[in-house]
């Protein structure tokens, strides 16, 4: 895949290419299937798609039920509703009795643009990532996400996929594998280490670019799963680096940021400083808008880079 794509768009794509090749594969959606993209599933498997409407506390239930009777149930709706509205339904239901459900949430983060704060969820990750049992993948771009989708199916137990609603360039080159729980280390750097997930991949590998100009070696390292996180590489950058940003489209508060200085405060305590949503709601804008004003940008991630490589030289 060369052209972008919006990763909701790939989920699609790669729901039908699975359910092509495995019968158990069944999908529900809450009355959203043309914006999730899992109407493409049910065009070609109708007697495997179920339109729950809205009512995804009864889908969670109903998934939950088809993963007892054997069956790899994905579950599709926003993102706002596939977490905060039916938080008692995951946990009881599905984290808590280990069903083997996968939720695929679109329209997260702050790049759902237009539709708002009602609409925005920068919380998901931490809800989910809180539950027992339940593996938080975040896809960079959409070769990405049809490796995550064909991985989920193979994992047994339940499963968070967080997925966006616009266009991605392609940022991970088909050489770099894709394991569940494994980052990638798609860049080398010595002085500091910037840790991204989904969407702001790509902004990180620029701004790695650019910090060259300031005699800044900065690696760069794509955690697509937050849980389990690759806690024996992360904790190598952390000691072989000293410096420490971490960029999401999501809080800073209990997402990758939150991660990451947990992990690092108790094995190898380093400056980190996390990129992300500062504990506020949204608003309505495009995107490129958004994405400015609340700044997950190349320049604030570069200025975040000298704040922590300053930090480290202040610690020493």
């Amino acid at each position: 895949m060369t052209e972008e794509m919006a990763t909701r768009e790939a989920y699609g794509k790669a729901l039908v290419e699975l359910g092509r090749k495995n019968p158990s594969i069944v999908v529900l959606d809450a009355d959203l299937s043309k914006s999730t993209k899992t109407v493409l599933f049910a065009d070609e498997f109708p007697l495997r798609f179920f339109n729950m409407g809205v009512a995804e506390a009864d889908m969670i239930g109903t998934a939950a039920g088809l993963a007892a009777s054997g069956f790899i149930p994905f579950v599709s709706t926003f993102g706002v509703f596939a977490t905060g509205r039916v938080y008692d339904q995951i946990r009881n239901s599905v984290a808590y009795t280990k069903m083997n459900v996968k939720i695929a949430a679109t329209h997260t983060g702050i790049t759902v643009g237009e539709d708002g704060a009602s609409h925005q969820s920068f919380e998901d990750i931490a809800l989910m990532r809180v539950l027992p049992n339940m593996t938080v993948v975040v896809p960079a771009d959409a070769r990405q996400t049809c490796q995550a989708v064909e991985a989920a199916a193979k994992h047994e137990g339940p499963l968070y996929l967080r997925l966006g609603r616009p266009k991605v360039p392609p940022v991970i080159s088909p050489e770099v594998p894709f394991e569940l729980g494994k980052a990638q280390l798609l860049r080398e750097g010595d002085d500091l280490v910037f840790i991204a997930t989904g969407i702001t991949v790509g902004i990180a590998l620029e701004a790695a670019s650019l910090m060259e100009r300031h005699n800044i070696s900065a690696a760069v390292v794509n955690v697509h799963t937050i849980k389990p996180l690759d806690e024996v590489l992360l904790l190598q950058l952390a000691q072989k680096t000293g410096a420490i940003v971490t960029i999401e489209e999501h809080s800073i508060i209990g997402g990758l940021g939150g991660a990451i200085a947990e992990l690092v405060s108790e094995n190898c305590p380093v400056p980190v400083i996390r990129v992300g949503i500062n504990d506020s709601f949204g608003e309505s804008g495009s995107p490129k808008e958004l994405l400015q004003k609340y700044g997950l940008t190349v320049n604030k991630l570069i200025s975040a880079g000298k704040a922590a490589v300053e930090k480290k030289v202040r610690a020493y």
